[in-house]
């Protein structure tokens, strides 16, 4: 026997992949990050002291390897 609950369940899951499938026709495509993107790229400090470094000069400077992550959103 199927209860009120399963029912509910199951309707707000297909309401939920309906939402995020008409979304997801809205939002960009991701780009492929090229190296002259990335050297340009402004960083920030963390902490304290916030300071701004240019990913390229604080390479020449210290050597120092930058791992890009794209957050969804």
């Amino acid at each position: 026997m199927v209860s009120v609950t399963m029912v509910l369940k199951a309707l707000s899951l297909f309401v939920a992949e309906l939402i995020s499938s008409v979304t997801d026709w809205f939002q960009s495509k991701p780009a492929w990050a090229n190296l002259e993107v990335l050297e340009n790229t402004e960083l920030k400090t963390t902490g304290g002291v916030h300071e701004r470094h240019r990913a390229k000069t604080l390479w020449e400077k210290t050597g120092a390897v930058v791992m890009v992550v794209r957050r969804p959103g």
